[in-house]
């Protein structure tokens, strides 16, 4: 049977408004059920915290539950990797990191790429860590510290979390602009006992970690190491004062499957960062050191770029290789 032009037209139209109709129907509709927020790390530390306060205002938004999976291991790759395979339906989400990002180009065997698998959806916080020494380093300022190392190449050990975690990269990018060799011990378990007992010297850590002992007095804070000073530590200077360049701010951020349709992305996007603007939860974030990141899915994208490229550099110039 001949169709008529027209009415030909017609149809083919009808059709390719098909999937538009549907998608603003989807994101309509959306949450219809409670969405599983991935966090690939254990409960209690700082992207579980922050998921957790995000959790409880996406869930009073929506009217819909918004729970934390905590799936932690493998340098947050197994939790990744769980969403990289969820469906693209929005009722999956990841909480993504820093460490994402150095993932990249630490590890050569991963069966994903999260630039390519993992949709941006919106930022959440970032956070500066701190520079602390044990009181028994002779040095009271980070100018003293840099001269003292530069005067003591290989022999000041500083702790982190594992090679390539955000506590090691921190410490590899002093080394390299501030053209000292602290040497990095990796810890599994806490290193705070051995940073206090002085069997290391230094470390990159979560100001939340280590506040109490600076006001203490039983550790030292040199510096923070964002551009900007922090809320919590003013009397601590920043490291780029002294280290042109130096910057690192620890993130959290979401993001969903590829393929999670964009209505669905943009719906999240829109209630988190009012949740983030809302004056109750931002304080509450200050309160922990971290400062809201509110950012479009652009925008997040074109960061998180730009932190592969930078991490990248940093992890092939110092060498470090995954444990």
């Amino acid at each position: 049977m001949r169709i008529p032009r027209r009415r030909f037209l017609q149809v083919l139209a009808g059709a390719a408004s098909v999937p538009l109709l549907t998608g603003a129907a989807r994101a309509e509709n959306y949450p219809a059920r409670p969405v599983r927020i991935v966090v690939p790390y254990p409960a209690g530390i700082a992207p579980d915290v922050a998921t957790r306060l995000l959790a409880d205002a996406l869930s009073q938004h929506f009217d819909q539950q918004f729970v934390v999976d905590n799936r932690p291991g493998g340098a947050s790759n197994i939790g990744t990797e769980i969403v990289v395979r969820a469906p693209p339906d929005g009722y999956t989400l990841l909480t993504l990191t820093m460490t994402n990002t150095i993932n990249v180009s630490l590890y050569d065997n991963l069966s994903f790429d999260v630039m390519r698998d993992i949709a941006p959806v919106a930022g959440l916080v970032k956070l500066p860590l701190v520079l602390v020494i044990n009181p028994s380093v002779p040095a009271q300022t980070l100018p003293e510290f840099i001269a003292y190392a530069q005067a003591n190449p290989g022999k000041i050990n500083y702790a982190s979390v594992g090679s390539g975690a955000a506590t090691n990269v921190a410490g590899e990018l002093f080394n390299e602009l501030a053209g000292i060799k602290l040497v990095n011990v990796p810890y599994r378990t806490s290193y705070i006992p051995d940073l206090l007992s002085g069997q290391v010297q230094a470390g990159f850590t979560p100001i939340l970690q280590t506040l109490s002992l600076i006001k203490a007095g039983k550790l030292h804070a040199l510096a923070v190491t964002g551009v900007a000073h922090s809320d919590v530590l003013p009397d601590a200077p920043t490291i780029a004062q002294y280290v042109p360049g130096y910057d690192v701010a620890v993130w959290d951020a979401v993001g969903a499957p590829a393929k999670t349709p964009p209505e669905i992305v943009d719906t999240l996007n829109k209630a988190i960062n009012a949740a983030l603007a809302e004056p109750k939860l931002r304080a509450r974030f200050i309160d922990l050191g971290a400062e809201p990141m509110i950012m479009t899915p652009a925008e997040l994208k074109t960061y998180m770029a730009a932190e592969v490229k930078k991490w990248g550099r940093v992890v092939k110039t110092a060498g470090i290789k995954p444990e």
